[in-house]
């Protein structure tokens, strides 16, 4: 399939597989739509009026928060693994950097490419990731993973998809390059105060373990410290996006941890209903400024140090 360009954007389509598509359904054409008519303006009055979820979540500029506090290095080369719509393109085609997306949903791609038609240096790979891993080596100063690592086993073809997704990642960065992962911690607050597990729709199902022919898993604390080292990742870095690092309003750290009367966000579960199990506020007071608040985040941001050798 020939390749094909959106203002400044080239769509790459060489390994594209129209068999391989993910999608949210028929409301992803009125995102096209909307997106070949994305001035800021018409963004925020359908932002305020939608009761789509998929063009409130895919469209809120609260989305780029995740990344835009990041201090990128200068024209640095980054890719974009699972850049869908374009939610936090944005955060990196202002920065001045040198962006490759990439998404295996060629209508994903154009809404994405529509959006940010008028970037200068940015290019998006319509494919499954492991083809572009395969053909590409040392690249990239840093490859991000925006609630994309969760979903190894449906698109990564082997017997360990968690480990061999971070180590094909790792080889396409160049010496001293950087993985920033964005993913939801599985013993999140929010999920035992009584919201269902983000990607499954189902109640308590993540902190219980999944089931063993769940295509989503993510991860604890000590479970993704256990990964990394496991893989001989020796320098990695947690960040706790506050709510979550889908419309993130705060990003704590080890070094700054959140204080009492701090979280008091703890209801915006929007794309379904929830249980109110106990008191979010009061138990995020209990534990505010202690080393259990990294445990119990409702999301983390990781950034990962390639490793050599």
């Amino acid at each position: 399939m020939e390749n094909r360009q959106i203002g400044n954007v080239v769509l790459d389509l060489t390994d594209y597989d129209p068999t391989d598509v993910y999608s949210d359904g028929p409301i992803e054409n009125e995102m096209l739509e909307l997106s070949r008519e994305c001035t800021a303006e018409k963004i925020t009055k359908v932002l305020n009026s939608t009761h789509s979820w998929p063009v409130f979540y895919h469209f809120s500029p609260v989305r780029e928060n995740i990344l835009k506090w990041y201090p990128f290095a200068e024209r640095a080369a980054v890719l974009e693994i699972g850049a869908g719509c374009g939610a936090v393109t944005g955060a990196l085609t202002e920065k001045g950097l040198q962006v490759v997306s990439n998404d295996l949903s060629l209508k994903r791609c154009e809404i994405n490419a529509w959006r940010h038609r008028d970037s200068k240096g940015l290019s998006i790979v319509v494919s499954n990731f492991e083809k572009l891993a395969e053909k590409t080596h040392e690249s990239y100063d840093y490859v991000t993973m925006i609630g994309v690592f969760e979903y190894a086993a449906s698109y990564i073809h082997s017997s360990a998809p968690y480990d061999d997704l971070l180590n094909m990642a790792n080889g396409m960065l160049k010496p001293n390059g950087k993985l920033l992962i964005a993913i939801e911690n599985r013993f999140g607050a929010k999920y035992f105060a009584g919201c269902a597990e983000d990607h499954l729709g189902t109640f308590f199902s993540g902190i219980s373990g999944y089931t063993s022919d769940s295509k989503v898993r993510t991860l604890n604390h000590q479970e993704w410290e256990n990964l990394l080292k496991k893989n001989d990742y020796k320098q990695y870095k947690f960040y706790y996006p506050y709510p979550d690092y889908k419309f993130p309003l705060v990003i704590y750290s080890d070094d700054r941890l959140p204080g009492k009367g701090e979280l008091i966000r703890n209801q915006n579960n929007m794309d379904r209903n929830r249980y109110a199990v106990f008191d979010e506020n009061r138990f995020w007071d209990s534990i505010a400024d202690t080393q259990y608040f990294r445990d119990f985040s409702n999301s983390f941001f990781i950034e990962v140090i390639k490793k050599e050798g």
